[in-house]
């Protein structure tokens, strides 16, 4: 993993499917410019989540994404995904680094500089931070002062992505922050044009 691969990071959501399939939305954010790919799934049972990683994996290997599993280490290893997301309250990332061996990328979950030293320190390879604005996706989400990630970003060695909340309208808010890339959901997923949205984010995330 490159620090630019980064960029614009898109996180998948069920939500917004409407009658498309995730395989064809994901192609479509891809194709307008995103860099980074992490399958979220909270509802799928097990192996209609493992079907679903193969076909995204699949996609994202045509186009040299690179791929991730979101929290669900055991089905990362069974397809071997390019890594894993964790957050604070999922498995420590240096167990998830002993299962899933030294040359897959780690990422975790952040909030302050205390918890992503700690993440640094058990091995992980990128940071995502936040929430940066207020955001939908998660109930009870703490919305970080952006000072906090230039503190982050000096604390630690590896790469910070913001996340939560971000769209075409705030992004630019996040300039001179730090942080190398953003992560977005609904900003790609819950748009009309999927490309179109990915397309414009990728030239302000290009900003940062």
């Amino acid at each position: 993993m490159k620090k630019k691969d980064l960029r614009l990071y898109a996180v998948t959501d069920r939500h917004w499917l409407n009658g498309e399939t995730l395989y064809s939305q994901v192609e479509k954010a891809i194709k307008g410019g995103a860099t980074f790919i992490q399958l979220r799934e909270k509802n799928l049972c097990e192996e209609e989540f493992l079907e679903e990683a193969k076909q995204i994996q699949k996609l994202c290997r045509k186009y040299n994404v690179p791929f991730v599993i979101n929290d669900n280490v055991d089905i990362a290893k069974r397809i071997d995904a390019d890594g894993v997301h964790v957050g604070q309250d999922d498995m420590a990332s240096g167990d998830v680094r002993r299962i899933l061996g030294a040359d897959k990328i780690i990422g975790v979950s952040a909030h302050n500089v205390k918890e992503a030293l700690e993440a640094q320190a058990n091995g992980a390879d990128y940071l995502g931070v936040g929430a940066a604005f207020p955001t939908g996706s998660k109930d009870d989400v703490n919305v970080i002062n952006h000072k906090e990630y230039l503190d982050i970003c000096k604390a630690v060695d590896i790469p910070v992505i913001a996340i939560g909340g971000i769209n075409i309208d705030n992004i630019s808010e996040l300039n001179n922050t730090g942080i190398c890339g953003v992560a977005v959901i609904s900003a790609i997923f819950a748009q009309d044009d999927i490309e179109k949205a990915a397309a414009q984010l990728r030239k302000k995330a290009d900003m940062l």
